[in-house]
């Protein structure tokens, strides 16, 4: 079999039964099902890839996303994650902008920009002038208020004990992706550095701009270094500016994307959690190390 359709249930809304694998595999001509865990996942071996159409009609709207990859080298050797709406649960920008009394403003022209109605760049300098004079507490405070994404302390370490490299690359910036990389274990990260005068924000950050030609840069580089060719790659996003590296890579997969994204992504997480990273590669729930 050439293929894998790897089924994940939102456990939170639904189960992943016996009868609705079965009803998803004869839609598919699959082979036998494999459970990775059960309720939850499940891969269903192909011998091409599957129609998405009668996976979607098999399914009937149940809250259970279909990823196909091939079925040799699932496991990958880099992953490159975007940080905001995908590692994290917000969007830290739009988040400090509430302490300037501008969240509503910034918030706007962060969706178009994720969207990709506008350029990431400009988008970026409009929304960090609005900062100028904010004292630079609020960056603690919020840093307090920020949250994990369920599955992502699991995804980062499965794939760090299969000696995976993973790199957390954000539009975002260093002051953030720098205390997250250091909670969950990424081996690195690259993020926008906010310019201050040492009590406040002046409203500028530091060029270059890390956009979504620098995140493709930066998957390119950091399989170089480890001399994988693409199909052993995975990058993981929500924005416009991460499509370049998801369209790039070996696995790349939308996660609660914007519909750009997700129209254009080679897979798509629309319910489950991060954990679907790992059982789209094959890890079984007794290989997937705890949070």
């Amino acid at each position: 079999m050439s293929h894998v359709l790897t089924l994940v249930a939102d456990r939170a809304a639904t189960t992943l039964t016996a009868s609705l694998i079965a009803r998803v595999r004869e839609a598919v001509g699959g082979a036998a099902a494999l459970i990775l865990s059960p309720g939850e996942a499940a891969d269903i071996p192909c011998s091409a890839p599957p129609d998405q159409a009668a996976v979607a009609a098999a399914l009937e709207g149940a809250a259970v996303d279909a990823i196909t990859t091939r079925a040799r080298g699932r496991r990958k050797g880099l992953l490159v994650a975007d940080m905001d709406s995908t590692i994290v649960t917000g969007e830290t920008l739009d988040e400090l902008a509430a302490f300037a009394g501008v969240g509503d403003r910034v918030a706007a022209i962060t969706r178009r920009s994720m969207n990709g109605e506008i350029d990431f760049a400009e988008a970026l300098r409009q929304r960090v002038a609005m900062l100028r004079g904010l004292a630079l507490d609020a960056l603690e405070q919020t840093w307090a208020r920020v949250r994990l994404t369920p599955g992502a302390r699991e995804l980062v370490a499965t794939m760090r004990a299969h000696n995976a490299t993973t790199a957390l690359v954000s539009g975002g910036f260093t002051y953030f992706t720098s205390r997250v990389a250091a909670l969950l274990g990424f081996d690195q990260h690259r993020a926008n550095v906010l310019l201050d005068d040492g009590t406040c924000l002046t409203g500028e950050v530091a060029v270059p701009i890390l956009d979504r030609d620098a995140k493709l840069a930066t998957l390119r580089e950091l399989a170089a270094a480890r001399r994988l060719r693409p199909a052993a790659t995975l990058a993981v996003g929500d924005g416009a500016n991460d499509l370049a590296m998801i369209r790039a890579a070996g696995l790349g997969i939308a996660y609660h994307a914007k519909p750009i994204v997700a129209a254009a992504a080679h897979a798509r997480v629309d319910h489950a959690s991060l954990r679907a990273l790992l059982f789209a590669q094959g890890y079984p729930l007794s290989r997937i190390v705890a949070a």
